[in-house]
Parts: structure tokens; sequence; C-alpha cells
């Protein structure tokens, strides 16, 4: 699908190229091959998109393009797998109901899921290496409940949408207010990798951000970590705007809406990724400085994306009002 450039400049980070993509909602379920490898069920829930290769357990050595038959991101050569947690209303009687998901701007058509950018340069001339085979990063922390704590990872936010376009105020923390358009949440994963682990125990410490600055200013990567990667983020937007009527919300005014593993605060904002481009392709977009559109990549349309979906490995109700988070997941 091709979009012009001016249709999206508000959209897109500031960056001199750059890929803006949708991948549609896989499957919605408690599995994570990362930090719950071989569970068939994990203790959180999670929305996945991309290839319908994920499964409670996947081989780093073995490549997701090679077994997957489709995916559900409109760049079909992609069969990378990207996930969060779930966001829930909590209403005053105590029971939870799961928020849906809606398309970005420009991808509206996509069945829930999120819209993926990889931005390769920004004001310098410095080339990234695209990601290898068989890595796998994590970014953020689901136990953190505090300010302090979400500091230590840099610009994982909320922005409360006055509509769809909206792209300022942006906080740690859930937005205080109904957010007229929904709720978005940005994950932007660290830009620089040490070069030889494709993962780590923690699935973080094999990347890093960089040693000054921010990615958008070109800062330079630590030495640990000397290799520019690109930058990974996704914009997530949970449909909130059905739960806006504040009578409905807690009587002392706090905002209802909570983490599938708990989190009332949403200093626990975390995403995961496992790599499963095919061949060549993301380092051959990356090195084309493709803006957008990347006529060296294959596409598909959103309804063929849309057709691509996963039934849950483990059957569970995820959409009646739940007396409790799916795994019994406690609020604190």
């Amino acid at each position: 699908m091709i979009w012009t450039y001016a249709a999206l400049a508000l959209l897109a980070p500031s960056a001199h190229a750059l890929l803006r993509f949708s991948c549609s909602q896989l499957v919605i379920e408690r599995l994570d091959p990362l930090v719950n490898p071989g569970a068939l069920q994990s203790p959180h829930l999670h929305q996945i998109i991309g290839g319908n290769a994920f499964n409670a357990t996947m081989d780093p050595s073995v490549a997701p393009s090679d077994l997957a038959t489709c995916t559900t991101c409109t760049f079909s050569e992609d069969f990378s797998n990207y996930w969060t947690a779930v966001l829930f209303f909590r209403a005053r009687n105590g029971t939870f109901k799961r928020v849906p998901v809606k398309g970005n701007s420009g991808f509206e058509s996509s069945q829930g899921g999120m819209t993926v950018y990889y931005t390769p340069t920004l004001r310098g001339t410095a080339k990234v290496t695209a990601f290898k085979k068989g890595f796998r990063m994590i970014v953020g922390n689901p136990t953190y409940r505090t300010e302090a704590e979400a500091k230590r990872f840099r610009q994982l936010t909320y922005t409360c949408l006055e509509n769809i376009l909206t792209r300022t105020g942006e906080t740690l923390d859930f937005p205080k207010k109904p957010c007229k358009a929904g709720i978005m949440v940005n994950v932007r994963f660290p830009t620089c990798w040490d070069g030889v682990n494709l993962d780590s125990p923690d699935h973080m410490s094999h990347v890093a951000y960089p040693a000054s600055g921010t990615f958008e200013s070109n800062g330079p990567c630590p030495s640990t970590h000397p290799v520019k990667i690109p930058q990974l983020f996704y914009e997530v937007i949970f449909d909130t705007s059905k739960f806006n009527d504040q009578s409905l919300w807690p009587a002392d005014g706090s905002q209802p809406f909570v983490w599938s593993f708990g989190d009332a605060t949403g200093y626990g904002n975390h995403g995961d990724y496992v790599f499963g481009w095919k061949g060549d392709a993301l380092q051959k977009a990356m090195d084309s400085n493709c803006n957008i559109n990347c006529p060296q990549l294959k596409t598909q349309s959103i309804a063929a994306g849309n057709k691509c979906a996963q039934k849950q490995k483990v059957k569970e109700d995820i959409d009646s009002w739940l007396p409790e988070l799916p795994g019994g997941m406690p609020v604190q």
C-alpha cells in the first residue's frame, strides 16, 4: 500500500528515512516465548502481531520465516513477532473488561494490532546494522510502579489522543483524564548493540541506549555496545472511548485502566520482539533509506494481513466482563 509523505509526516518520528507499516492482530493469549519459554500459558495476557510461527517455544536457530505461512504485517517479508501487554478497564464493582485495539491513522481497516516503525538514520550519515537471525529483545519492566523506575527506560510513554493525529503530551504514566480518541502506547527500543550476542539472559543486556543524547539527536553508542541498530518503535492504540463516561470511573477520580499484568500506574509499560524478516530484506530496506514506502520490499494489503490469524493455544475467555484479570494477576 502506498502512502504519501505529506499525509503521514505528522505521524512519523522526526527522521530522514523510516519504515512505517501496519501489522494486524495475530492472537491475544497468555504466551511468552522469551520470558516463559515452553509454558502453554504465561502469567499475563499479550497481544501478538506478525508471523504465524509464533509459539510457546521459538528456537533462535530456526528462522521464523522458514516456519511461518503468513504474516499480519503489510511488508510481507516480515515474519517477526512483536507483542505488548493488554489493557483492561476496571469497573467500580471490581470486574474487568478488555479494551479493544484499533488501527492507526492510514491503517484504519487493520484488525487491531499496532503500527511498527524501523528508523535507520537520523541527522548523521552513519548506517545501521539490521537485526540478525535469532535476534530478540525486551524493553521495559512489568514490575515497575514508580516514575523513578520507569525513567530507567527511555521513551516508553502514553499519548492521550484528542484525535487520531495527536502526537504531543506524552506521559510516563496512564493519562488521568478521558481520552477522546483512545490511549496510544508508545514503545521505543534501545538502538545500540554489543555486536556479538543475539540475546542475553535478561533479553536486555545485549542492547543499550546511546551514551549521551538520544537516537533522535544522533547520540553516540557506548563503547560496550558500539553497533548502531534501527530504532524499533511500536504505536498501539487502545480504544478507550467507550469507557470515557467518568461516572463509571473510580469514585475517588483516579483513572480506571489496568495492564493485564496488574499495573494501574502505567509505569510497567514494556514490549517484546523476535526478529523474523526473510533473508536480508530488512538490511536492504535500511541501506536504501526507504521513506515510509519501500519499493525494495514486497507488500501485501491490510486485508490480506487481517486474514493471517492464530487460535489461542489454550482457550480462555478474555472478552466477557471478568471477575479477575486473566491468569488471576493481582492489581498492585
